[in-house]
Order: structure tokens, then C-alpha cells, then sequence
């Protein structure tokens, strides 16, 4: 049965992690161990792991894939939406809601934290924590080794760069990097033409990039 605690962390009140919270913990670390544990063999790996990453989190659209090893505090408080792919090292601290939309890419070494604790060691000592979700739009990519903190918000459509550290929210359709991370310059569609920095597509990949990906 839900506790006092469980039900302050979920409004996003103080909560002391109590023993239904580690339970809650237990149960999804025992799914993590076999998910991180999985060795690819058979033809039906791929579909064996879909339906073992979705036994972890709250909800997934189509076409998702998390590669080993993921690790999360309770998974069920992360939803993800259709074509998601999140790199090796992905690690979610999902005390409170982590909703992430369509056609994000999350590269190795990504960390999104939506737990805390007080600054003052009286407080902090007291065992007091909190959650406050995350949010990221659809058609992001977020680089490597980035750090999300707790109650920030991603605009769709916008690129972290590799090593940033985001605390606050960062605005649609930017170039955003640093720590902590800021916005560089707005994506146009003069970026269309460019895989990297100014390397442009050729004329058959552009074709492909016009007709669509996805």
C-alpha cells in the first residue's frame, strides 16, 4: 500500500525514502540486472529485449531501444515516446516523471537526474530528499556525457552538446552547450545541408534526408 512518503515524492514534496520507496527500488533493480545482463544470443534477441525494457518503464511507443547497461531508480515513473534510441551508460534517477517525446537520440553517458537534496546539511541530514520531473520535446539529441538536473524542461527539436550540464530550461529548435549549458544559436534549415559542422550531404543523401528518415 502507498505510503505518506511514496505520495509526497510523487506530488513533488519532501519525502523521506521510506520502505515502500526501497522496495519499489528493489523490484526494478532486479529487472535491470537481467536486462544488463542479457547476451544478445538467439534470432528473436531483438524483440526478447523490447519486451524486457518495457517491463521497466511506465510507458514506450514503437521502435525503442535502450542499450545495455540502462539503470533508473524505479523506471515506471519514465515515459518514452515512438523511435527512441538512448546509447550505452544511460542513467535516469526517476524519483519524479521523466517524459521524453518522438525521434530523440541519447548518446553514451547521459545521466538525468530528477532527485535532490537540500543544500543546508541540517536539512540534508534530516533525510529529507525530493523529485521534480524532466522534460524533453520531440526531435532532440542529446550529446554525450550531458547532465539534466531535476525540473528542467527541453524544448523539442533542440541539441544539447556533448559534456553540458543543463539546469535550466533550454528553448526549442537551438544549439545549446556548456556547464552550465546555454543556447549557442537557433537550427535553421541552411542546416539541413550539413552532417557535421560544414561537411554537406550529397545530392542522393539530401534526396533520402527530403523523403524522410522515419
Amino acid at each position: 500500500m502507498e505510503t505518506e512518503n511514496f505520495k509526497r515524492k510523487q506530488n513533488g514534496q519532501p519525502y523521506i525514502c521510506d520502505e515502500y520507496c526501497v522496495e519499489l527500488m528493489l523490484q526494478a533493480k532486479r529487472k535491470l540486472a537481467d536486462y544488463n545482463s542479457f547476451d544478445f544470443s538467439g534470432d528473436d534477441w531483438a524483440t526478447v529485449l523490447d519486451a524486457k525494457i518495457r517491463g521497466i518503464l511506465g510507458s514506450a511507443g514503437e521502435n525503442i531501444t535502450i542499450l545495455p547497461p540502462f539503470r533508473c531508480d524505479y523506471g515506471t515513473n519514465i515515459k518514452v515516446g515512438k523511435n527512441f534510441f538512448a546509447n550505452y551508460n544511460f542513467t535516469v534517477l526517476d524519483v519524479a516523471s521523466v517524459t521524453i517525446g518522438d525521434n530523440v537520440f541519447i548518446a553514451p553517458n547521459v545521466s538525468i537526474y530528477t532527485a535532490g537534496h537540500p543544500v543546508h546539511p541540517d536539512a540534508r541530514n534530516s533525510m529529507f530528499e525530493y523529485g521534480l520531473p524532466v522534460t524533453i520535446g520531440d526531435n532532440c539529441w542529446i550529446g554525450g556525457n550531458v547532465v539534466i538536473c531535476p525540473d528542467v524542461t527541453i524544448g523539442s527539436g533542440t541539441v544539447i552538446g556533448a559534456g553540458s550540464v543543463v539546469t535550466r530550461d533550454i528553448p526549442p529548435n537551438v544549439v545549446a552547450a556548456g556547464n552550465p549549458c546555454r543556447v549557442i544559436r537557433e537550427i535553421t534549415d541552411e542546416d539541413k545541408r550539413y552532417y557535421f559542422k560544414k561537411r554537406e550531404f550529397t545530392e542522393e543523401e539530401m534526396r533520402i534526408i527530403q523523403n524522410g528518415s522515419l
